[in-house]
């Protein structure tokens, strides 16, 4: 059973860099050819696909966020990282991580989401 586990601060101040990693268990993120992505969902909103990080390490994101967003991974660990520069309060929202199967594909698993709040 893979299970995904958000950490990171829960409140980031306006221009900061918001930062969250997530911790896998039960698979591996080399494994071919899982995708694993950040989501996220503002208060009142739908949810929102913001990048991913392939088995192989290559990186794909939301063209709306790509100029503020980089996910890096670390497979000694078997975590992966989000990076948002420059959050406003919009960015306030619940993070979530999750592997699929390939872009555009369903996820199939998912954290439990960590809310981040953005506010001075």
């Amino acid at each position: 059973q893979v299970q995904l586990q958000e950490s990171g601060p829960g409140l980031v101040k306006p221009s900061q860099t918001l930062s969250l990693t997530c911790t896998v268990s039960g698979g591996s993120i080399t494994t071919n050819y899982y995708y694993w992505s950040w989501i996220r969902q503002p208060p009142g909103k739908g949810l929102e696909w913001m990048g991913a990080i392939a088995y192989s390490g290559s990186t794909y994101y939301s063209p709306s966020l790509k100029s503020r967003t980089s996910i890096s991974r670390d497979t000694s660990k078997n975590q992966f990282t989000l990076q948002l520069s420059s959050v406003t309060p919009e960015d306030t929202a619940v993070y979530y991580c999750a592997r699929g199967g390939g872009l555009g594909y369903p996820w199939d698993y998912w954290g439990q989401g960590t809310q981040v709040t953005v506010s001075s």
